[in-house]
């Protein structure tokens, strides 16, 4: 009985850890679960993203015209 006992405390120990993770770190999970059911999507195609992102690299303008503000690569 006692090899009974152990093995339901286990169970239960592994099913509330498995809650536990679930809950604590649910934003990440879902996506994470979400990329991989788009990649896995046969019919996914990322060219066809509807969604605007913002530019990695922002040009940036010199209004002044100041010539010491201006980069010069020196070797």
């Amino acid at each position: 009985m006692g090899a009974l006992t152990t093995a339901l405390i286990a169970i239960v120990a592994v099913a509330l850890g498995w809650c536990t993770m679930e809950i604590a770190c649910k934003p990440c999970l879902q996506k994470g679960r979400e990329a991989i059911d788009r990649s896995l999507n046969p019919d996914y195609d990322p060219d066809d993203q509807t969604t605007l992102h913002a530019p990695l690299n922002i040009p940036i303008e010199n209004h002044g015209g100041d010539a010491a503000s201006t980069a010069v690569k020196s070797v």
